[in-house]
């Protein structure tokens, strides 16, 4: 019989650290695509805030902090990290288990925001997309959810069979990035 060892997705390739940028695995715990049922999408704001402390986010946001957050999934869609769902939200939307779908990183540091801007059409500078914005858009050549979680931090998810990718792509932006600062 097999002897199978659970790994995660970036398992062998990060942490990475150049000049002043770090990129890290980030364990997101449990990971549950919430959409509301028809007519129920207060009800279910309601519920989350009952619940997890925070209500269902605008499109383009992310309510929450680091180990429980909800983000913005698309159109009548959020995407709960970190916490299990409580039982209650059920009788308010569809729940599914994303847990093991998603390669979950890190990208932080001065410059965070121009290593991205060589792999995404998205304008990721402060003023324009500020802590808690979040968008679901092009990096490269795969789709990803970009969260900005900090003046100069980023939470990038891409499905788990793009990890590798992921990490190739912003390594490779990172080095240029530096580069050019050094």
């Amino acid at each position: 019989m097999a002897d199978l060892t659970a790994k995660t997705p970036c398992a062998g390739l990060l942490p990475l650290s150049i000049g002043t940028l770090t990129l890290t695995e980030v364990d997101p715990g449990h990971m549950t695509a919430v959409a509301p049922l028809k007519g129920q999408t207060s009800a279910l704001s309601e519920a989350l805030k009952t619940a997890h402390g925070m209500a269902l986010p605008a499109p383009n946001r992310a309510t929450g902090k680091d180990g429980a957050r909800t983000i913005w999934f698309g159109h009548a869609h959020s995407l709960l990290i970190g916490p299990a769902p409580d039982p209650s939200l059920a009788q308010y939307a569809a729940l599914t288990d994303q847990s093991d779908a998603w390669a979950v990183v890190r990208l932080e540091g001065p410059g965070a925001a121009d290593v991205l801007a060589r792999l995404t059409p998205l304008d990721l500078r402060a003023p324009q997309f500020k802590r808690g914005h979040t968008a679901r858009t092009d990096l490269m050549h795969m789709m990803a959810s970009i969260t900005r979680t900090g003046p100069q931090a980023f939470q990038i998810m891409v499905f788990r069979s793009m990890a590798h990718t992921l990490v190739h792509d912003l390594k490779t932006a990172i080095e240029a990035v530096t580069a050019r600062a050094g």
